[in-house]
């Protein structure tokens, strides 16, 4: 048991790559706060881990008070709190163009200012266990798509948190810093925002093999799995520290020779 008497918040944890974190802590012998924005989806999540497990709030992380609420409800049901995982988060669409201030604003609170808030309120309770925080990303971070400019910006914020106070935190409280990013994870979320776009619902089974050598997506509890080391006391004193989670290169990757890279000139 690799989390054994860990006590570990989960943002964002009602679905998706959250939900695959929660169920995976509790399966390694820690209890968890469940986070979420519906109520029937948290509760589901903590009635299937067992309330001996797990508690949950539901609450937008960007509300005065809800980081705090978050700790306290870990504290107060666990006595006890040993990590973070920031995974709350949302998927803004927009270019240079159609980016608002409003829409924005939006995506920075939710994605990067409330992570360290966060942080800030677990830090008495982290520093007391030498606890971990990890921040759960995106290989978007690094540049982004054209369309995902102001959800790559705020994943860019997130890994210079991370990699600051990654530093600061470890050698002033013990607490050790990390993020993972996710390449492209099959969620329920991402099937229904395929399906908006247009997509057959059997999508996934279609995606050419330059986005996916496996011949399919990253799962959710393949996300899961690796979190959990960083969570664990056998990573040891590594902190500050930021793992691409894709099954490719996502830097500097060559793309397959049948792929065209450039327009064919015009014809003569």
């Amino acid at each position: 048991m690799r989390l054994s008497c860990k006590v570990v918040i989960v943002t964002g944890s009602a679905t998706g790559i959250g939900r695959a974190i929660a169920i995976r802590c509790v399966a390694e012998g820690a209890r968890v706060v469940v986070h979420g924005l519906e109520a029937d989806l948290v509760a589901e999540v903590v009635a299937g881990l067992g309330r001996g497990n797990a508690v949950g709030h539901v609450e937008d992380v960007t509300t005065d008070g809800c980081p705090e609420s978050l700790v306290s409800l870990a504290i107060a049901s666990f006595g006890r709190l040993d990590g973070v995982v920031n995974n709350a988060a949302i998927i803004t669409t927009g270019d240079i163009r159609s980016t608002d201030a409003a829409s924005f604003s939006r995506t920075l609170a939710v994605n990067t200012l409330a992570p360290l808030r966060l942080i800030q309120a677990a830090l008495p309770h982290l520093a007391a266990t030498r606890g971990s925080v990890l921040n759960i990303g995106s290989v978007n971070a690094y540049s982004g798509e054209p369309n995902l400019l102001p959800y790559s910006i705020s994943k860019g914020g997130l890994m210079t948190l991370t990699r600051n106070l990654g530093d600061v935190l470890f050698r002033e409280e013990g607490i050790r810093v990390n993020q993972i990013n996710p390449g492209w994870v099959l969620t329920e979320n991402e099937i229904l925002r395929k399906r908006s776009h247009g997509l057959a619902d059997d999508w996934p089974a279609y995606l050419p093999r330059e986005f996916c050598p496996a011949g399919r997506l990253i799962r959710p509890e393949e996300i899961a799995a690796a979190a959990v080391y960083w969570l664990a006391d056998e990573c040891g004193p590594m902190s500050g520290q930021v793992v691409d989670l894709e099954q490719h290169p996502f830097i500097g990757r060559n793309p397959p020779k049948t792929i065209a890279t450039v327009p064919p000139p015009p014809a003569s």
